[in-house]
């Protein structure tokens, strides 16, 4: 029976990686994958979805409004199963649309991303898998500190830990890392009192 899975972490938790490495796996035993990336992530390029390890793999490129659900029928004979990286920047009804895939043709889908933003609020897509995924697993990795990172923290120029913006911006390790919130907590502290 297939699943739908959310596997979420923060940034830097090696999310794509895994994402690439199960995209492997499934090839190596002669299935066929559709590996998605939103639109919204153009960071390394339209149609690459790239570990910062260095795994990359051609993705097909999903606009927001495009109806996943409509997209699969046209490819349906030839897919296996789903892979969707990013998926924080799919929409409420995307989700649904991947379920539905899962529900009606028995296709596992396995979306990986993150679960909030650098203001520690949910993502649309991310929100909705939490509702109705079938199986929902943390990818971990640790703080500077050596505790569980759970904060994807946006810093400035100067190393600041910004709180204010547009949800999406993307960028990397030269604006985002990844923190416990008790350090995330510690540092705002300091800025507010400098």
């Amino acid at each position: 029976m297939a699943k739908l899975y959310f596997k979420y972490g923060v940034m830097g938790s090696s999310k794509t990686a895994q994402a690439l490495i199960t995209k492997f796996n499934y090839e190596e035993r002669g299935m066929r994958v559709w590996l998605i990336k939103p639109k919204t992530d153009d960071r390394d390029g339209e149609n690459t979805v790239r570990s910062r390890i260095g795994l990359s793999s051609p993705a097909y490129v999903l606009p927001l409004a495009e109806n996943v659900y409509e997209s699969f029928q046209k490819l349906s004979d030839q897919v296996d199963v789903i892979i969707v990286d990013e998926c924080q920047f799919l929409s409420e009804d995307q989700v649904d649309q991947l379920a539905d895939i899962v529900i009606l043709h028995n296709i596992p889908v396995l979306c990986f991303g993150l679960r909030t933003d650098f203001r520690t609020k949910m993502f649309p897509g991310s929100r909705r898998l939490l509702e109705i995924a079938d199986s929902i697993t943390e990818i971990k990795t640790i703080c500077s500190c050596g505790k569980k990172a759970t904060v994807n923290v946006r810093m400035d120029g100067r190393g600041r830990i910004v709180t204010q913006g547009e949800q999406i911006l993307i960028g990397g390790n030269e604006q985002y890392t990844a923190m416990c919130y008790q350090c995330y907590m510690e540092k705002r502290r300091e800025q507010e009192n400098m």
